[in-house]
């Protein structure tokens, strides 16, 4: 019998892909004492449970120790930004409210209109990097790339980027299972100052709107759609916070994967045509958010195991994504796999609304590149990945384009 899955150990944060395997196989379905809560590791239960309406994403539901102790330090450290529930963990109707509110500027056809802006972005970012001959992917494109874009959706001049890298990386590095005490106060500083900001914000684009993001959910409020102040302020924390973390992820622990795998880095080059089918093989390869947690709204079984009213169950998006009932030889990378059915957004009604956008970033960066640096080398040592499951990233990437 194998031992409950345990991700705090940091050879699970490593590499964390031989332990899914022996759980598909042998307990695919479990419950770990470590985390107080049932783990799911096959593709066809993390899909079900994802696509179920008896499993709220609202963890503050969880009868489980594990979860309240995560949910009382998010409180602690959101401020009263912290008592509302957002659209991440919000069941219908208030989910469906929150989410089209903000839904519009996140289509495909939304982001279509950024990708030229994008493109300019990466290039400007690679433009300063190459001056240093050698630099850190993540430091300087991987992670101030998303923040700029979603500030510039919000409305955010050039001139406040900075500070908003700052508070993004601040709250990310508090977001993993378990939170040091020094990270968490740092994040409770940041979302302090980042609710100031917004605050200030919010009244100006009340006297002065304009086309941004900001602006949009002001008049969505005062058109009387039930959007609160709170609500107004956590979906701006949510916004600029969400998909930062895991667009750097994708990024940096793609590239990782293409220098591990330098046939397929060299494919890319030589076929710059396949970025897209690149990136969805990426995001199923090396899945930059690895779980997600649901709790049982009654009782409910799978695969012959009850879980019970209350209970928490981590979907493994990581495991699933590597199952080989769905992806033929799921360990291998194929830049040109297709059909590639990935989870690494999730699925459901809380699929991730800032997919689009984190495609077309991630697209832009791998393109820009593979065309200006196709000799790129990551320089020695062993990676160092930072000690969070969830939300499993480098700390930096070291490169060398000279």
């Amino acid at each position: 019998m194998l031992e409950p899955f345990n991700p705090f150990r940091p050879q699970v944060v490593a590499d964390p892909y031989p332990y899914y395997r022996l759980y598909r196989e042998e307990e695919p379905v479990h419950f770990s004492q470590t985390l107080d809560a049932w783990v799911l590791t096959r593709y066809r239960d993390v899909e079900a449970v994802l696509n179920d309406g008896r499993f709220s994403a609202n963890r503050r539901l969880a009868r489980n120790r594990f979860a309240q102790m995560m949910v009382q330090q998010e409180m602690q450290r959101m401020g009263p930004v912290g008592q509302v529930v957002t659209m991440l963990g919000a069941d219908p109707p208030d989910h469906t409210r929150l989410r089209r509110l903000v839904s519009k500027a996140f289509t495909a056809r939304a982001v279509e209109s950024l990708r030229p802006r994008i493109q300019s972005l990466v290039d400007g970012l690679l433009d300063t990097a190459e001056q240093k001959g050698d630099f850190d992917l993540i430091a300087d494109l991987a992670f101030p790339l998303p923040v700029i874009v979603i500030a510039e959706m919000l409305g955010v001049p050039p001139e406040d980027r900075d500070t908003f890298k700052r508070w993004s990386d601040d709250v990310a590095a508090s977001l993993g299972l378990l939170t040091p005490p020094d990270v968490a106060e740092r994040a409770r500083r940041s979302i302090i100052e980042m609710t100031e900001y917004f605050s200030q914000a919010v009244a100006e684009r009340r006297r002065r709107p304009r086309e941004d993001l900001i602006s949009g959910l002001v008049a969505a409020e005062e058109q009387g759609q039930a959007l609160s102040e709170q609500e107004v302020l956590a979906t701006l924390v949510l916004l600029l916070v969400a998909g930062n973390e895991t667009t750097t992820n994708l990024i940096g622990n793609g590239m990782l994967a293409l220098f591990r795998h330098p046939d397929q880095w060299e494919r890319l080059c030589r076929q710059p045509e396949l970025v897209r089918t690149a990136v969805e093989e990426l995001l199923r390869y090396e899945s930059p958010a690895q779980a997600t947690s649901r709790v049982a709204l009654e009782e409910i079984e799978i695969d012959g195991h009850r879980i019970e009213p209350y209970q928490l169950v981590f979907c493994i998006l990581g495991s699933a994504n590597r199952d080989p009932e769905i992806f033929a030889e799921p360990d291998r990378l194929d830049i040109a796999r297709e059909p590639n059915p990935h989870l690494a957004f999730g699925d459901g009604i809380h699929f991730c609304l800032g997919a689009p956008l984190a495609r077309a970033e991630a697209q832009a960066a791998f393109s820009a590149l593979a065309r200006r640096f196709p000799n790129i080398r990551p320089l020695e040592g062993a990676p160092e990945w930072a000690p969070n499951y969830i939300l499993r990233g480098l700390k930096r990437l070291p490169v060398s384009v000279r």
